[in-house]
């Protein structure tokens, strides 16, 4: 294949590949579909330019396929066949929004709603033009008053697939315009109780809980500081199960679920009611056992993880139960100046917040027997942001008594700031 020239005119200007189904946008220009489509739909606004000519071009305008280049490039790809170019099947017809429409209908058919919910999954899965569509039919709101009465009836049956496809289609603009109909706190309440369910009750509870953390995580991420203000205790305590339970599990299934969980508890953690109520539930110990045990070198998880850390270590409480736990100052110590810069940041603010609030003489001790001490002085010596190495020196200076004749640190680099 690398050594066949491709005729230019086949080749797609967005994803640079051979187009599968051509089609011209109003400014002439021919593209492949898909790709069009995605640069078109994934656009918040309603007018976005042509690539090419830069020419603005309206969302819900026409793209026509361009039926005689398709034959030509399947004639084409037919012909080089013994080269090793794959044959382009003809395209199916796009759906229509009137489908969609019928599809919204069949969800109040209690004989057919399994199925049509394994459809709208199938489109919201498919491209953005469906779930632009989907959207703009209401979906969402279907889905919704859905997913309310399986919470209200403790119904699980098509629950998977409605939280499925309801956080591919949250995060579009037009989803986050809407209110909800004032719908937020139960819609919560309705993800609390999917997280709560028991293996006992379902066969695929750990992907229906998945699907729910990860509509959590867009709808936390919108929703006004009042809501965030009336959190129930129990949607703290049903995360910190899905984190332990995700624990157990194999990273591949729990990798994106856990990365959910922790956004939706950054997001909480910047309310000090939230920031309470998250200590009550024990978060911290949770996060660092969770850190010790998965995802070692995911940089992602563990920038989340000392984020949520960072905010809850702002209390009292917060640094007390961090304490407490055999190997917080520890695992903070080891990452510092290892995984990223965003983690080293959140790192040192934290043995800051310690250093000042909470060093008693075995907390300082502990921080000695860790190297805590001794990562202070290479984040001195390293090439650090400068306001990190100042937050170094202030740690030092404020213990400079207690760790001056310690074997752990070279009396050298303590002296070098009195």
């Amino acid at each position: 294949m690398e050594n066949i020239e491709v005729p230019e005119y086949f080749i797609c200007p967005i994803s640079l590949q051979i187009m599968k189904d051509p089609v011209t946008a109003i400014t002439g220009i021919t593209y492949d579909r898909e790709s069009i489509e995605r640069w078109l739909f994934k656009n918040p606004n309603n007018n976005v330019i042509c690539p090419v000519t830069k020419v603005p071009v309206p969302r819900d305008s026409d793209l026509t396929p361009n039926h005689t280049l398709r034959r030509l490039i399947q004639a084409w790809c037919i012909a080089n066949g013994s080269n090793g170019v794959d044959r382009i099947l003809t395209p199916k017809p796009p759906l229509s929004k009137f489908y969609i429409l019928n599809l919204v209908h069949d969800l109040s058919v209690t004989s057919t709603k399994v199925k049509t919910l394994e459809k709208l999954e199938l489109l919201a899965k498919e491209n953005e033009r469906y779930k632009t569509y989907m959207v703009e039919a209401g979906v969402h709101k279907a889905l919704i008053n859905f997913l309310i009465k399986c919470y209200k009836k403790c119904d699980t049956n098509g629950l998977e697939k409605t939280l499925s496809t309801l956080s591919l289609i949250w995060d579009l603009s037009s989803c986050n315009e809407t209110k909800v109909e004032n719908h937020e706190e139960v819609l919560i309440d309705s993800i609390t109780w999917a997280l709560g369910l028991d293996h006992r009750d379902m066969q695929n509870h750990a992907v229906i809980k998945n699907h729910a953390m990860n509509l959590l995580r867009s709808i936390i991420g919108k929703v006004n500081s009042s809501t965030l203000e009336r959190l129930k205790p129990q949607l703290f305590e049903k995360i910190i199960g899905f984190l332990r339970d995700s624990s157990d599990s194999a990273i591949t299934i729990a990798q994106k679920g856990v990365n959910a969980a922790l956004h939706v508890m950054l997001d909480m953690s910047t309310s000090r009611r939230n920031r309470n109520m998250m200590i009550e539930s024990r978060t911290i110990f949770e996060l660092i056992e969770l850190e010790l045990k998965l995802f070692l070198s995911n940089k992602k998880t563990i920038e989340l993880i000392f984020g949520i850390l960072f905010n809850l270590c702002s209390c009292a409480d917060g640094r007390a139960q961090l304490l407490s736990h055999a190997a917080g100052i520890a695992m903070i110590t080891k990452r510092i100046l290892k995984v990223s810069p965003a983690i080293d940041e959140k790192g040192m603010l934290i043995l800051c917040l310690i250093s000042k609030y909470s060093a008693t003489s075995g907390v300082l001790q502990e921080m000695l027997k860790v190297k805590t001490v001794s990562k202070i002085c290479t984040v001195i010596q390293a090439d650090c942001p400068s306001f990190l190495k100042d937050k170094a020196m202030e740690i030092l200076r404020s213990h400079f008594a207690v760790w001056r004749n310690s074997p752990c640190v070279e009396l050298a680099t303590l002296t070098r700031y009195p």
